[in-house]
């Protein structure tokens, strides 16, 4: 079963997929900006990067959600709700971290089925 890696780099790549499944790295948005456009900015590259594996957010299995700050987790649910569109929900998890920089509000990571 092959390997395919999508905009790899010495460090990481954004996206591996491998038997019927994509592994997206850890999407963040533009430092600086707050929580609600950081988090339409990550789901903005999730869908790019799911389309480009050739899948869509409808067959998302997992995801897992990194906050700054709790706080911001009212604000980060109303963005993922318009955008999940109240079907195909996937499992999820959200917590609390200090995330790379303190620049950064949300980091979303996602595991998807291919279409």
């Amino acid at each position: 079963m092959s390997i395919q890696r999508l905009h790899s780099g010495p460090r990481m790549s954004q996206a591996v997929i491998h038997g019927g499944i994509v592994y997206l790295a850890g999407q963040v948005g533009a430092p600086g900006e707050d929580a609600e456009a950081q988090t339409r900015a990550v789901l903005a590259s999730v869908d790019s990067l799911l389309a480009e594996a050739g899948t869509d957010r409808s067959r998302i299995l997992q995801a897992t959600i990194w906050l700054a700050d709790m706080a911001d987790f009212a604000v980060m649910n109303e963005v993922w709700e318009e955008w999940i569109g109240g079907a195909n929900a996937p499992a999820r998890a959200t917590g609390e971290v200090k995330l790379a920089t303190p620049d950064y509000k949300v980091e979303i990571i996602v595991t998807a089925a291919l279409s």
